[in-house]
């Protein structure tokens, strides 16, 4: 699936409607060049959830963590990662990895070839790149919960069409 996103707000609008058919679960692999909107995907995603503060990338940190309440009750847990400046994937396990990447979290990942080799294959990949006006989201799914994913985005969209 290919989306054309006009500018910055396009971005946050198309990652809310992304973050509300990931139903709160799963492993996203962010991908683009530094400047392709990775974060402010991420804000989207965050925002149909509830988060309304910023969202900052976790470039030093590794990792930002969002606990969120449900509206139903409970709490949504949200871990935003930037492997960027990952020296070794194997850090990951130092700083929590496999408990970040739990089943009943959403897990969203920034520059996931640094985690290469501790990383799980993702549910969804979608990969950013700057186009003429805006940029372009490219989303490839990779698990059958990454294609229900797609599918139930695609009909979202035609339906707002």
């Amino acid at each position: 699936m290919r989306i054309l996103l006009s500018d910055e707000n396009a971005q946050v609008a198309f990652g809310s409607q992304l973050g509300d058919v990931l139903a709160g679960r799963g492993l996203v692999f962010l991908e683009g060049e530094l400047g392709a909107g990775k974060t402010t995907l991420t804000r989207g995603v965050l925002r149909a959830y509830g988060h309304e503060g910023a969202v900052k990338s976790p470039t030093y940190t590794l990792v930002e963590p969002y606990v969120l309440p449900r509206p139903e009750g409970g709490e949504w847990h949200i871990n935003h990662f930037d492997l960027y400046r990952l020296a070794d994937p194997e850090e990951l396990e130092f700083i929590g990895g496999r408990d970040l990447l739990a089943d009943d979290s959403l897990a969203l990942i920034e520059w996931p070839s640094c985690g290469q080799g501790f990383l799980p294959v993702p549910d969804l990949r979608v990969t950013l790149s700057v186009a003429e006006q805006g940029r372009e989201a490219e989303l490839h799914a990779l698990t059958p919960r990454g294609e229900g994913w797609l599918e139930a985005l695609a009909e979202r969209r035609a339906s707002q069409a």
